[in-house]
């Protein structure tokens, strides 16, 4: 399977865009939609004042508050468009553990939109936990790799690895093949791809972070299907399991709906894992029990108490 090199003509000046907003000293970190949409509206937050404004919190701008170097970049990228009396950035992008990560602009509308925001910081601290109790990684793939924090993450990690980073939306991978070019993963292949049909084999460790709400947009990036947008996480951790190699591990990082004080992914996950074949080791955990509190108020979730973040991990 081939890169994203050939299909994507600006990936030239995306990277090069990135590795002149790191030489500024660039920093932001990409809060949930509703911060974004409170601080946004503040008085005086009407227009991007500094290079922050124009690139983290996807204000609409007058080309002099950014270098015009880094303007020219822009423009070569094609992820600039005039609004108003100015331009608009169709980009955002995000630090995490000293790289940056493009992705796409606020509002995350669109049905091929990247998200990237307080649960990728969570993924990569979830990846970094898993590395930091496997030394031996000579193969590994991140399934729906979104702008590539989890792929990257292990890329760095373990430079002499093979890394795969696959998704099904090209525009995510597109992105995710600047970040890693830009952070000189040389060990990361980018492709276009459904679950792990972009490469064959077994693997020493998979990840995946799938959309974990059901999204009334039915947007790619939230949007898990099933009745509370479980379906994608399970249908991840089924066909990860049959590509571990023997003494593999696959964390699954995701969401999970509480009804009455029971975790109903919790009882998907025992079922699944007892229709294996493999001898495995799991753990569960939550890490995180509230967050999308807002989602309580859609009328899929009428019946669920809370929405809770937790780590599946598996070991062959």
């Amino acid at each position: 399977m081939s890169d994203t090199t050939d299909r994507y003509p600006e990936h030239d000046a995306l990277v090069e865009l990135i590795r002149a907003v790191r030489a500024t000293g660039y920093q932001f970190v990409t809060p949930t939609p509703a911060t974004h949409a409170r601080v946004n509206q503040r008085p005086g937050n009407e227009w991007a004042r500094n290079l922050r404004d124009v690139l983290g919190w996807s204000r609409p701008f007058h080309s002099k508050v950014v270098p015009p170097a880094i303007f020219g970049l822009m423009q070569q990228a094609k992820v600039v468009s005039p609004c108003e009396d100015g331009w608009r950035c169709t980009i955002r992008i995000s630090s995490a553990h000293g790289q940056l990560y493009v992705h796409s602009a606020y509002p995350t509308e669109t049905a091929d939109a990247v998200f990237f925001g307080p649960d990728s910081y969570r993924y990569i601290d979830a990846v970094r936990d898993l590395l930091s109790r496997r030394s031996n990684v000579s193969r590994a793939f991140d399934i729906g790799c979104g702008a590539g924090p989890g792929a990257l993450t292990v890329a760095l990690a373990r430079p002499t690895a093979e890394v795969w980073a696959c998704d099904i939306n090209p525009v995510a991978v597109q992105m995710a093949y600047a970040n890693a070019t830009a952070a000189g993963a040389k060990n990361l292949t980018c492709a276009t791809a459904g679950m792990l049909s972009g490469a064959s084999g077994r693997f020493d460790v998979i990840t995946a972070n799938p959309p974990y709400l059901n999204d009334s947009l039915g947007r790619a990036y939230r949007h898990g299907g099933g009745r509370f947008g479980e379906q994608l996480a399970l249908t991840m951790l089924d066909q990860g399991i049959d590509r571990l190699a023997d003494g593999g591990s696959m964390l699954l990082y995701t969401g999970t709906a509480i009804v009455d004080g029971q975790d109903l992914l919790l009882e998907d996950v025992k079922k699944l894992l007892n229709r294996k074949n493999r001898e495995i080791k799991w753990k569960y955990r939550e890490t995180d029990p509230d967050v999308f509190g807002e989602e309580l108020d859609e009328p899929a979730y009428q019946d669920v108490e809370r929405i809770a973040i937790v780590h599946v991990e598996v070991t062959t």
